[in-house]
């Protein structure tokens, strides 16, 4: 049973005004009795340009709201706390400057208690800066895809209170801070690192209680007046783990961490006549929700509790651009979306989300990747701020157990996406050297501020990998390099390609954590869906503004879904989400067939939209799902049978040798699974069969089929059928043309 009380609390949500920063209203707007009544108001929670009158600015905004308080009890002490702001904030209240925050993500906390016992009503003001990037190859902003990424409208400004604000009130020690962490989990036990920082106000003893599931834990502990730090363990015998929804049963525990008074009853503490003490006086309450698990890596390849697991997973941006508008019902469904496509990993790309999506993805049983919100090249200035980052982001989310990586950088170099949009060949050239050139000498992004950042996180949880940045080749001295980014039949050559690249260099597809294509989305019967695309222009889109703010990029899709090649708009449209589809797929099944040899699993780009674009995404900004949604999830079946890709095309007489695989990630072995293949072509078919078993968690080759193209013209068609005892029957199939001479 959960402690009680817990801390008060009042949020400030509603009443706020605001107006755009300049030198006077700086001078003057956060006084007590200024008169804010010519302001426009705006909405807390949210971002400034969510308001009309705000809809262009790039800030900074003043923000204030006037409100009523009863002063704290005498024993009482009172805090403000905003959640999040984006990106920084200086607060004042009645006049007094408060603090400054800096850190989107970051819960920022003041005390309050002589403002709040000097009057009963207050006004609170804030100055909220979100910078515009000048340089984007040394931005100072740590805000992720937020001001520099591929699939948000690089126009937007992020900026504004986007997180709640509230005042809430605690005893004489406040927990300032609490960081858990899951450090061993077996069968017969699990244990449970605690660290907490007590704000105490004066020299004191406290007891701290320990509430996780039903077993109950107590430390007595004497404090110094100011910040105390204090550290603890918990052991579980016999625990409830938490798995992957592929391995088990991702089952939660509540936590809780009180800290009473020693020696002060509760009816005392409320200034009343006690008897004599029995049960210590509350001081604060911290409640949350784990799960018990270890996670491990070793060579790209993960395990949860000692079970290996391949990864099949795909990258998440931002739930909605104005991600403060996003509700809890949409992150959720985003979790149930990717485990609709049999998708085990979420890699949180570049940014840290709402805290729906950690809540959802642990109940649900879903792993994320979380990414530090640091996306390509950075000014020196920040690296103290990014390892502080860092830290927080632990204190924050450490005690979500679907939290298998943290990861420091996403591609940590200076990036021209212009070059990739517009398609330059000379520009391309150059930004591809470049890139080259970064990747394998010694940089400040990658060598200096990405070690502090991973330095930082190993410090604060020494549980779960750390990659210290996204996306960087093997390169001198060690050759090691990290995950991969392979856009094969987008940036680079041929989709077709990365089969054969994997056999030249396996150290290359250990684990790729980027690939796709781009692709238009669909239109309901409203018209509305790709309707920003202006469809009936066709085919004189506006190009320019497609990729000025909605990420399309024409010069790709010149050479692999060209747009003169198509009469209509909706055939263009329907060309590139076939082409995304066969690319998804085709990319997957060769990542599956070489399951632990080395690949440990794989992250397409990206499962769903943020705002209206043309991404890589398969699902658009309002979840219609394009063909590369499905082709995600018939890839990603538990059980898949593949085959050696035919050619596009064939020639009579031509011999093929293509070989049959059986790719299972069940638990349980498979007994006399059988595979059909047939090829046909107009006149005539071959047909073979195998029987055999299929181990659990494996890759097994069926047999090779072998063939000669026959004297014919037409379609080629290689028909693939794995028949389970259970009755099911999964199937594939690859087509080619025989090109007559």
């Amino acid at each position: 049973m959960l402690p009680t009380p817990g801390p008060d609390r009042r949020d400030l949500a509603g009443g706020w005004r605001a107006a755009v920063a300049d030198d006077d209203l700086r001078r003057a707007y956060h006084a007590a009795d200024f008169d804010d009544s010519a302001w426009d108001p705006i909405t807390v929670p949210g971002h400034w340009r969510s308001t009309p009158a705000f809809a262009d600015s790039d800030g900074p905004v003043l923000q204030r709201r006037r409100f009523d308080a009863p002063p704290p009890a005498p024993d009482r002490r009172a805090w403000l706390t905003f959640d999040g702001v984006f990106y920084q904030g200086d607060v004042w209240l009645d006049g007094a400057y408060v603090g400054d925050t800096e850190g989107y993500f970051v819960p920022h906390t003041f005390e309050v208690t002589e403002q709040l016992r000097d009057r009963s009503q207050h006004a609170l003001a804030v100055e909220a800066t979100c910078s515009p990037e000048g340089d984007p190859t040394a931005k100072r902003n740590l805000t992720g895809v937020f001001q520099h990424g591929d699939c948000l409208d690089p126009a937007w400004n992020p900026g504004g209170i986007w997180r709640p604000v509230h005042l809430t009130e605690t005893g004489p020690v406040r927990i300032a801070r609490l960081r858990v962490l899951c450090r061993e989990a077996t069968a017969d036990r699990a244990v449970v690192a605690f660290r907490a920082t007590l704000d105490s106000d004066a020299p004191r003893a406290v007891c701290v209680r320990t509430e996780l599931g039903a077993l109950d834990h107590e430390i007595t502990q004497p404090l110094a007046a100011g910040t105390n730090d204090l550290e603890w363990t918990v052991t579980v015998p016999r625990p409830a783990l938490w798995w992957p929804r592929a391995l088990g049963e991702p089952v939660l525990h509540d936590v809780s961490v009180t800290v009473r008074l020693e020696g002060e009853d509760e009816s005392a503490a409320a200034g009343r006549a006690a008897a004599p003490p029995t049960t210590p006086a509350v001081s604060d309450v911290r409640r949350l929700r784990t799960g018990l698990r270890v996670v491990r890596m070793r060579r790209w390849v993960w395990s949860v509790n000692g079970e290996r697991l391949f990864l099949k997973g795909a990258n998440q941006g931002p739930t909605r651009m104005a991600l403060g508008e996003a509700t809890p019902a949409d992150v959720g469904a985003d979790v149930d979306w990717a485990l609709g496509a049999g998708l085990d990993l979420l890699r949180v790309h570049a940014h840290v989300a709402r805290p729906e999506l950690y809540d959802a993805a642990d109940e649900r049983g879903l792993l994320l990747w979380q990414d530090m919100p640091l996306q390509w090249a950075y000014a020196r200035g920040v690296r103290r701020q990014a390892a502080r980052q860092a830290r927080e982001a632990v204190d924050l989310l450490g005690h979500h157990p679907s939290i298998a990586v943290w990861c420091g950088h996403n591609e940590p170099m200076a990036t021209d996406t212009a070059a990739f949009t517009q398609g330059d060949p000379v520009e391309m050239r150059r930004v591809v050297r470049r890139a080259a050139r970064g990747q394998q000498l010694p940089n400040w992004n990658r060598t200096v501020l990405d070690a502090s950042i991973r330095r930082s996180l190993e410090k604060a949880d020494g549980t779960r990998p750390v990659v210290a940045h996204s996306g960087v080749l093997p390169h001198l001295p060690r050759l090691d390099g990290t995950d991969s980014h392979l856009y094969f039949g987008w940036y680079w050559r041929h989709e077709r390609d990365l089969a054969g690249f994997a056999r030249a260099l396996p150290r290359m597809v250990r684990f790729v954590s980027e690939f796709g294509a781009q692709a238009v989305p669909s239109r309901d019967d409203t018209g509305e869906g790709a309707a920003f695309c202006q469809p009936e222009r066709w085919p004189d889109l506006d190009w320019a503004r497609l990729r000025e703010h909605h990420n399309l990029q024409k010069a790709r899709f010149d050479r692999y879904v060209p747009p003169a090649d198509y009469a209509t708009f909706d055939d263009w449209r329907d060309a590139t989400q076939r082409y995304q589809a066969e690319l998804i797929r085709r990319h997957v099944e060769v990542l599956r067939r070489i399951k632990y040899r080395p690949t440990g699993g794989f992250a397409q780009f990206c499962l769903a939209d943020g705002h209206p674009g043309v991404t890589w995404s398969v699902l658009d900004h309002e979840r219609r799902p394009k063909l590369g949604y499905e082709a995600l999830r018939a890839a990603c079946q538990p059980v898949i049978v593949t085959a050696d890709r035919l050619p596009a095309h064939v020639a009579p007489g031509q011999a093929l040798g293509l070989d049959v695989h059986a790719v299972s990630d069940l638990r349980d072995p498979v007994d006399a699974a059988r595979v059909t293949a047939r090829l046909c072509w107009p006149g005539g078919e071959h047909v073979w069969r195998w029987t055999g078993d299929l181990p659990a968690d494996s890759c097994v080759r069926v047999g090779t089929l072998q063939a000669v193209v026959p004297e014919a013209e037409g379609p080629l068609v290689l028909d693939l059928e794995l028949h389970l005892p259970a009755g099911e029957v999964v199937t594939n199939r690859y087509e080619a043309s025989i090109d007559a001479a």
